[in-house]
């Protein structure tokens, strides 16, 4: 009975991280193909962006319900119970990088300006790269159950934040030169800063992994490089 109780278990978590895994190649693309419908100023891609949400918010609730049965069922404990909780919290930081992911591509669907900067697009490419490195690399972790891997991401956050403040700055430059500039730039920055919000969920969910490994929380203070935050109108939810 016990032996029968342990390999229902595992199934549980076996299906809980597939569910998971899941949920992050979903998020990976959905990032991938926001940027580029921005890049590309592309409607059709956009509104399939904004579509394909619905799968990554539809799998995050299927996690939630299949850990709370797991835990009304087999009751865990101790690194069992990490196992659980870590699934769910890393779902609901994926489920929110779709909706930063949708965000950017909801932009693209009322950007109405022929305002072009290379060197925007390549910091916000540049950010994006950062970001799908940063969330492939945690993803992998969580899978490996690396700790070292983890702790790499959740260092590496402050890179991220370095080109969103270089990103900052620029556009506010564009937008003091020219006021026609203002509308484009301004959607421009809340791109930006949905992609850098991508990275923080990153670092969330490498804390997380930290988390189920160790048993507790990652008490080093995170490195922080975003400088926006005081300047910056509230941004999408």
């Amino acid at each position: 009975m016990v032996d029968h109780t342990h390999k229902a278990f595992d199934t549980d978590l076996q299906d809980l991280g597939r569910m998971v895994a899941e949920m992050g190649g979903l998020a990976e693309q959905q990032i991938s193909d926001a940027a580029d419908a921005l890049d590309r100023r592309d409607l059709a891609a956009a509104q399939r962006v904004i579509a394909g949400d619905a799968r990554i918010d539809a799998l995050q609730r299927e996690v939630e319900d299949n850990a709370i049965l797991t835990i009304a069922r087999r009751q865990p404990m101790a690194v069992d119970l990490r196992e659980v909780v870590g699934a769910l919290r890393i779902s609901n930081d994926l489920e929110r990088i779709g909706d930063l992911a949708k965000n950017i591509a909801k932009r693209v669907v009322v950007l109405d300006s022929e305002f072009r900067s290379q060197q925007v697009m390549r910091g916000v490419q540049h950010m994006t790269e950062l970001v799908l490195s940063q969330i492939k690399d945690v993803l992998d972790a969580y899978a490996r159950r690396d700790l070292q891997k983890a702790v790499a991401v959740w260092r590496a956050d402050e890179e991220v934040d370095s080109v969103n403040n270089s990103l900052f700055r620029e556009l506010l430059t564009y937008m003091m030169e020219d006021p026609r500039n203002i509308g484009i730039c301004i959607h421009l920055l809340f791109c930006a800063k949905n992609i850098e919000r991508m990275g923080d969920h990153a670092t969330n969910i490498a804390e997380t992994v930290y988390y189920m490994i160790e048993g507790k929380a990652l008490t080093d203070e995170r490195p922080k490089g975003d400088t926006t935050s005081s300047t910056m109108v509230p941004f999408d939810a």
